[in-house]
C-alpha cells in the first residue's frame, strides 16, 4: 500500500518553521547578529541555505574548522537572540485551517521537528493546535537532526505507521532529503524562502507556494492521491 491509496488515512509530518510558522528570517537574523558577536561574521544568504540543518552541522557548514571552538558561543548567542524576538513569530495562513481538515479527515498529525524544547514551546503556543496534533517530536528524540533521517524515523514509529503510509510536509531541501532517506514522500512549500526547483531537484513530489495553498488543492494534491 502506499500513500497514493485514499482508503486508509496517512500520517502527516509536518515541518514547523517556515511550514506553518514564519520564522525562518527571525533564525536567519539571530544566527547572522550571533555570528558577529562573536567575530566570525558570515554572508547571510548561506545562513538562510543552511536554515533548517541540524545545528551542529550548520555550524560545521559555516564555520569549518572554527566551528569546535566558536560553536558552542554561537550556538547560546542564537537561541538567546531568536527568544528575544519571539513575538514576531506568526502562523502562516491556512496552517490552522490545513491541520484542522486534515484531522477531520482521520490523517494523524504529526509535528515532526528537532526545534530544542525552549524553542518547541514557543512554537506550539504560536501555534496553538494542542488538540489536533497527534505526535510532536523534538531535539531530544534525536542524536542528529536533518538532513539525517532519525527525527522522521521517531515520528513515523510513534504514528504507529509504515514510512509508505506517510507523507512529509516541509519547506527547505533538507526536508526532503531527511524525508527521502526515511522512505517518505515529500510535499515542499515555499514559504521558508527555499526556491522551487531547489525542492524539486532533492525530490518533492509536489510543491506549493504555502500551507493556504496547499489546502486550496488539497484534494489534488498528493494527501489525496492525485498529482499536483
Amino acid at each position: 500500500m502506499d500513500a497514493s491509496d485514499r482508503s486508509t488515512p496517512l500520517a502527516v509530518l509536518f515541518d514547523i518553521d517556515g511550514t506553518l510558522v514564519d520564522s525562518n528570517y527571525l533564525h536567519v537574523d539571530a544566527w547572522s547578529r550571533a555570528f558577529r558577536e562573536a567575530d566570525h561574521p558570515v554572508d547571510t544568504w548561506r545562513i538562510h541555505r543552511a536554515i533548517g540543518m541540524d545545528s551542529g552541522i550548520l555550524l560545521d557548514e559555516l564555520l569549518g574548522e572554527q566551528a569546535d571552538a566558536v560553536g558552542p558561543a554561537v550556538k547560546e548567542a542564537h537561541a538567546r537572540l531568536y527568544a528575544a524576538m519571539s513575538e514576531r513569530l506568526r502562523v502562516f495562513d491556512g496552517a490552522h485551517e490545513l491541520l484542522q481538515v486534515l484531522a477531520d479527515r482521520g490523517h494523524t498529525i504529526v509535528l515532526a521537528t528537532s526545534a530544542p524544547p525552549e524553542e518547541l514551546e514557543i512554537l506550539l503556543q504560536v501555534l496553538d493546535m494542542g488538540d489536533t496534533l497527534d505526535v510532536v517530536t523534538s531535539a531530544q528524540d534525536a542524536e542528529t537532526a536533518k538532513p539525517e533521517p532519525d527525527i522522521l524515523n521517531v515520528a513515523v514509529e510513534r504514528a504507529g505507521v509504515t514510512p509508505d503510509r506517510a507523507v512529509m510536509v516541509g519547506d527547505a531541501v533538507w526536508d526532503v532529503q531527511a524525508a527521502a532517506r526515511a522512505g517518505v514522500p515529500c510535499i515542499g512549500v515555499l514559504s521558508g524562502g527555499t526556491g522551487r526547483d531547489d525542492l524539486r531537484s532533492a525530490g518533492a513530489v509536489a510543491v506549493y507556494d504555502d500551507v493556504a495553498a496547499l489546502l486550496r488543492e488539497l484534494d489534488a494534491s498528493p494527501l489525496s492521491g492525485g498529482q499536483e
